[in-house]
C-alpha cells in the first residue's frame, strides 16, 4: 500500500460538528506514556522560549549595559529571529531524517550555551554572537515537538496537541515576564542569565536519559528507504511541500497572525508602555503578563474549536488579524498623549490571540503533507511569522531612531505586513479548499482497497 497523502484525516469542509473519529490504522496509541514522552520534549521548548523572550524584559537594561540605541537594540532580536527563520527548513529536513531526540539534544545544547554566553558577554559584539547561537538552538525545538506529538498521539488529536505545545511556550514567556524581570533587578544581569542557563542543562539531561522518538511498533521506515540528505532529495522534499497550497496558506496565516504579539512581547512592548505611555515598569510588566495569560486561554479555546470544526480555521485567523489591527490602530492614534488604561488592557488581551491564531497555519499544512514531509512542511510554515517579526523589529527600531522615538509612526509599520499577509491568504484559500477535498476523495478510495 502506498503512503497516504495526508498526515491526518481531513474533516469534511462543512462547519457541522462531527463525531470523534476512531484512530486510523497505524495511528499511535496515545496514553500516559505518550504524554510523558511528549512532556519531556515540551519541557525543552518551554526552556527555549524562556531564553528567547528574556530579552523582552531586559531591553532597557541591555541598552544601558551595551550603550546602544534603539536600532542597535533591535538587532539583538532581529539576528536571533533571522537565524531562527533561516534554520526552519534545514531543521525540518533534519527532523524528518534523524528523528526528534537527536535534533532536540543539539538544540538544547546550543541555546544553553547561547544563554550562558549572553550572561557573560563583555561587549555588544559578543552578546550578538550569543543571541545568534541561542536562536540556532531555539530553532530546533518547536518543529521537533510537533513531530514528537504526531509520533506519539493519534492524528485526530493533532490540532489540540499543537495548541497545548504552544501553550507551554507561552508559559515560558510568562516566566520571562514575571521571574526573569524580577531577578534581573534583584540579582543583576550576570546572575540572572547565567542562573537561568542551568534550566537548559536540566532539560538536556532529562531528554538524553528518557526521551524516545516513537512508541514500539510505530517505527519510521529504515533510513535506506527514506534516502539521505543529498542536495537533489532535499530540493525534491522542499518543492513537494511547497507545491501543496495548504503549506503555503499555512505559512501566510502564520506570517500574518503571529508577528504583532511577538514584536510586542519580544522587544518593543515594554519600551512602548514605559517610554511612550508613561507607565511604571511594574505596571508595564503586568500588561505583558496579561498578553501571556490571554495567549494561554485563547490557545485552549482555539485548539478545542479547530479539533471539532476545521471550517473555523480561516475565520479564527482572519478574525484575529482584524481585531489586532483595530486595537493597534486605536492605540497609536488615540488623540490624548497617553492611551487610557482600558484601551491598553484590551490591546494586550487581543495580542494574546496572535500566538494561538498562528498555530492555525500548521493545521492547513498538516493534512496537506504525508508523514515523511511533516518536518519540512512545518519548517516552511514556521518561517512565516518569524520572518514578519524580524522585518517589523527592524522597521520599528529604524523608525524610532529616525523620528526621535515616535512610537505612533514606528508602530504603524505593522499594517504593511498585515495587509500583505491578508492578500496572500485570500488568494490561496480556495485553492487549498479544493486540494483538501481531493485528499478526502483519495483517502476514501484508498480505504476501500485496504484489506480487512
Amino acid at each position: 500500500m502506498t503512503e497516504p497523502s495526508a498526515a491526518s484525516p481531513t474533516p469534511a469542509p462543512s462547519g457541522r460538528r462531527r463525531p470523534a473519529a476512531p484512530a486510523l490504522p497505524g495511528d499511535p496509541p496515545g496514553g500516559r506514556r505518550a504524554a510523558w514522552m511528549w512532556g519531556i520534549g515540551v519541557s525543552v521548548y518551554f526552556v527555549a522560549v524562556i531564553f528567547r523572550t528574556s530579552l523582552g524584559v531586559a531591553g532597557l537594561d541591555a541598552q544601558e549595559r551595551f550603550h546602544v540605541d534603539a536600532s542597535a537594540l533591535s538587532t539583538f532580536s532581529i539576528l536571533q529571529l533571522l537565524v531562527y527563520a533561516g534554520m526552519q527548513i534545514p531543521v525540518g529536513l533534519l527532523v524528518d531524517h534523524l528523528g526528534t531526540k537527536k535534533v532536540l539534544a543539539l538544540g538544547a545544547t546550543l541555546f544553553t550555551l547561547g544563554q550562558f554566553g549572553f550572561a557573560l558577554s563583555p561587549s555588544y559584539a559578543t552578546a550578538l554572537a550569543s543571541r545568534a547561537l541561542l536562536g540556532c538552538g531555539d530553532a530546533m525545538t518547536f518543529i521537533s515537538v510537533l513531530r514528537l506529538g504526531t509520533r506519539w498521539f493519534p492524528a485526530r488529536r493533532a490540532p489540540l496537541i499543537a495548541q497545548i505545545a504552544s501553550l507551554f511556550g507561552v508559559a515560558g514567556n510568562l516566566v520571562s515576564t514575571v521571574v526573569i524581570a524580577r531577578t534581573l533587578h534583584g540579582l543583576g544581569w550576570t546572575t540572572t542569565f547565567a542562573g537561568s542557563a542551568a534550566a537548559g542543562v536540566v532539560v538536556l539531561a532529562l531528554m538524553l536519559v528518557f526521551l524516545k522518538d516513537h512508541p514500539e511498533g510505530h517505527e519510521p521506515p529504515p533510513r535506506s528507504e527514506r534516502g539521505g540528505l543529498g542536495a537533489r532529495r532535499v530540493a525534491r522534499q522542499i518543492a513537494a511541500a511547497w507545491r501543496e497550497p495548504g503549506t503555503r496558506l499555512g505559512m501566510w496565516v502564520h506570517f500574518t497572525t503571529q508577528f504583532p504579539g511577538m514584536v510586542f512581547l519580544l522587544l518593543w512592548g515594554l519600551p512602548f508602555l514605559v517610554e511612550a505611555q508613561g507607565l511604571s515598569r511594574a505596571t508595564a510588566g503586568e500588561l505583558l503578563t496579561l498578553v501571556v495569560l490571554s495567549n494561554m486561554v485563547v490557545g485552549l479555546v482555539f485548539g478545542q474549536v479547530i479539533a471539532r470544526h476545521h471550517a473555523a480555521r480561516l475565520p479564527l485567523a482572519l478574525g484575529t488579524v482584524g481585531s489586532t489591527a483595530l486595537l493597534w490602530a486605536a492605540a497609536i492614534t488615540w488623540p490624548a498623549h497617553h492611551d487610557p488604561m482600558w484601551l491598553l488592557v484590551t490591546l494586550c488581551a487581543v495580542l494574546g490571540a496572535c500566538g494561538p491564531a498562528s498555530m492555525v497555519g500548521f493545521d492547513f499544512a498538516r493534512p496537506a503533507n504525508p508523514p515523511s514531509r511533516q518536518g519540512t512542511a512545518s519548517g516552511i510554515v514556521n518561517m512565516g511569522g518569524f520572518t514578519a517579526s524580524m522585518a517589523t523589529l527592524l522597521a520599528v527600531g529604524l523608525l524610532l531612531d529616525a523620528t526621535g522615538d515616535d512610537y505612533r509612526i514606528a508602530f504603524a509599520s505593522v499594517f504593511v505586513l498585515e495587509a500583505l499577509g491578508v492578500v496572500q491568504i485570500l488568494r490561496l484559500r480556495a485553492r487549498t479548499a479544493r486540494r483538501e477535498r481531493e485528499h478526502i476523495v483519495a483517502s476514501k478510495v484508498e480505504a476501500v482497497h485496504v484489506p480487512a
